[in-house]
């Protein structure tokens, strides 16, 4: 072989070989996803499996509005690939300055490593006139705490993926069986198996959606196989509660619930002698018989209330890791439905 020949050998194989390795993908390792609750959390775990390495910054046994910005969250924000917030001004007083100390580009807002949960969501509690502080703590946008309806969850699955799949395009697949299996979980706890199977979760949440579920299960002999948190919470439809901060409003929409009141005379201003005695005659004169409240909230307020009025008081955890057990978004409304159907 000549001189020549022998170095254009070399050249294609050289050329051959660095062919060969840009045609495997970068992205090797699992995505770096940081998320501001632990609910999000979960449905990503839920939805990747291990193709993410998720970090939440708030834990489920911490008030969401009052975390505060730590410079391990920065390191954590400063290496992600995708970052999800619930938003809705949730996060408003601390992600700022973490996206700002991180100094990563790729998941400042309005990127597409930057995901904002709360997008197409069913929004409850938005505002229809101008916000301002003596309102208390109000969100322009709506009511953030939607984590607690789960079609809101079923929709955020949906986006995540949606992203996801968008970042890693060459992971598509797995990310679309994730997301399948998330809701056939999901469906299945909110509906039972058996009517899931019948009828198919889609088509079922749509029903509830519109308000027809009951009357196409009467019409088609099927009210009897209704199951799961549906079925358990189906005894206690009309029925009213008080809570103790305005974060129940979405579960309570989801089962048929009204909450009356909340201890706080302002969401976010802390519950006032007066207004509890007003809380007081409020529960006695409309049969009110359970307050419901977060871990993280002092129990003096309900328990002054409930020594006056009979009613019981019911300590949920409102997110993932809130409670022993509680370790996946499904976990979590086991507990917070079975807590309070058991307490009302």
């Amino acid at each position: 072989m000549s001189m020549r020949r022998m170095i254009g050998c070399v050249l294609w194989a050289v050329f051959a070989a660095g062919a060969s390795l840009a045609a495997v993908p970068c992205h090797a390792g699992p995505l770096r996803v940081v998320t501001t609750t632990t609910d999000l959390a979960a449905v990503v775990r839920a939805v990747a499996g291990d193709r993410a390495e998720v970090v939440s910054l708030c834990s489920g046994t911490e008030d969401p509005h009052f975390l505060q910005a730590k410079p391990s969250f920065i390191m954590a924000a400063r290496n992600a690939d995708l970052w999800i917030r619930i938003g809705m001004d949730l996060e408003i007083g601390w992600e700022p300055p973490i996206l700002a100390g991180s100094r990563n580009p790729r998941i400042a807002v309005g990127s597409r490593g930057h995901l904002d949960a709360s997008e197409k969501i069913l929004p409850l509690d938005v505002p229809a006139t101008r916000v301002t502080r003596a309102m208390g703590d109000v969100h322009p946008q709506g009511n953030p705490h939607f984590w607690l309806d789960p079609l809101n969850v079923r929709i955020v699955a949906g986006e995540i993926a949606a992203r996801l799949k968008e970042i890693r395009p060459e992971e598509a697949d797995r990310f679309d069986a994730g997301l399948r299996g998330f809701e056939e979980t999901l469906d299945r706890a909110m509906f039972g198996a058996d009517l899931t199977r019948a009828v198919g979760g889609s088509r079922l949440w749509a029903l509830a959606l519109r308000g027809d579920l009951d009357a196409f299960l009467k019409a088609r002999g099927l009210a009897e196989r209704l199951g799961g948190w549906a079925a358990l919470m189906a005894p206690h439809r009309g029925k009213k509660i008080v809570t103790h901060h305005r974060s129940w409003v979405y579960f309570a929409r989801r089962f048929g619930l009204t909450v009356a009141g909340e201890l706080e005379p302002k969401p976010g201003i802390p519950p006032s002698p007066s207004h509890l005695n007003a809380m007081v005659g409020l529960m006695e004169a409309q049969g009110i018989g359970a307050v419901v409240l977060e871990p993280y909230y002092s129990r003096k307020a309900a328990d002054f209330v409930a020594s006056r009025t009979g009613a019981s008081v019911l300590v949920v955890p409102n997110s993932v890791g809130g409670a022993p057990g509680a370790v996946e978004y499904p976990a979590l409304m086991d507990l917070i439905v079975t807590s309070i159907a058991g307490g009302l």
